[in-house]
């Protein structure tokens, strides 16, 4: 190589090792959304949401979206940006995801990806192994069950096929149970398995910060989000929504509890009840997959100097 070339070459070289991927995760209603804002306002950045229901522009307020306000301060990907008629897989995300982030690095030299959904960040981090093909009549043999038995006898057999997934997965959303099922009896092996693959190697850094605070204050923090959910509206949300009620992406915890109200199966007291205690129970498992991916840093929310303390990791990684 020639001193010209490679006058040209070491800073395109050193540009690429520079791209940096900040995560910013945790359990629902714990404060991602304000601490991604002000990390992208510090770096002059944009935020990329990994939350698997804000896609949807037809869900607004049960899935907690950042506000006109919060929007307006930073740019933000992935909210809005599909309707519920649209099939949108975590396969789907990856792609689109990585390609967004492949144009992003060429104006940014860090972006923020902000979520409480696991599987996304880590399809996004790190990929999956190919899960296997089920045979469609295994498929139509469980959604017979869930008919026929109900969802708590299919929590009850992902249990014992697949604990580990079992403590991991939205256990309202029968689809994702209804999968995991296949996997397993069409290889006899869990899909936790294949979930251990290997990771691919992006072609930036990545670092993972991660907030949580005490239980009790989260669970208040989640109890008050449901209030001023109904206030904002919720009951005419999902109302609008009865007739994509069949929609996977409307089998999810604010949803399907007041679906069960306008059935007249429960009370809306009762229904407000087990969406509090169902959110809970998520954030719960939100906690449990953060806490086994060891390279996530982990921060109080409630700190004063929250976005001092998490740009401080930053800059030493």
């Amino acid at each position: 190589m020639d001193q010209a070339s490679a006058m040209i070459y070491e800073p395109l070289t050193m540009n690429l090792q520079t791209k940096t991927l900040i995560v910013v995760a945790g359990p629902t209603a714990v404060g991602k959304t304000a601490a991604a804002i002000e990390l992208a306002k510090h770096y002059n950045t944009v935020v990329v949401s990994a939350d698997s229901r804000q896609f949807f522009r037809e869900m607004g307020i049960g899935t907690a979206k950042p506000n006109a306000d919060e929007l307006a301060q930073v740019k933000h990907y992935f909210i809005d940006s599909h309707s519920i008629t649209e099939p949108f897989s975590v396969g789907d995300f990856e792609k689109q995801g990585l390609a967004l982030l492949d144009e992003l690095f060429k104006t940014h030299d860090k972006v923020v990806l902000a979520g409480g959904s696991g599987l996304y960040i880590k399809a996004i981090c790190e990929g999956f192994d190919e899960l296997p093909t089920a045979d469609p009549a295994i498929r139509e043999k469980l959604n017979l069950e869930l008919e026929e038995k109900g969802i708590a006898y299919l929590q009850e057999k992902l249990k014992l096929a697949d604990p580990v997934y079992y403590n991991e997965v939205d256990l309202g959303n029968p689809q994702r149970i209804i999968r995991a099922l296949e996997v397993f009896e069409s290889s006899g092996k869990p899909i936790s398995f294949y979930r251990q693959a290997t990771v691919n190697k992006r072609p930036f850094n990545i670092i993972k910060l991660a907030l949580n605070m005490p239980r009790e204050a989260l669970y208040n923090r989640i109890n008050q989000r449901v209030d001023i959910m109904l206030q904002q509206g919720l009951l005419a949300e999902v109302k609008a929504m009865l007739p994509y009620r069949h929609l996977n992406a409307l089998n999810t915890v604010g949803y399907t509890e007041i679906f069960d109200y306008m059935d007249g199966n429960t009370s809306l007291e009762k229904a407000i009840e087990m969406i509090k205690q169902n959110t809970r129970r998520f954030a719960k498992r939100q906690l449990t997959w953060f806490r086994k991916d060891q390279s996530f840093i982990w921060f109080d929310a409630r700190d004063i100097d929250l976005i001092g303390q998490m740009v401080k990791v930053v800059e030493e990684r």
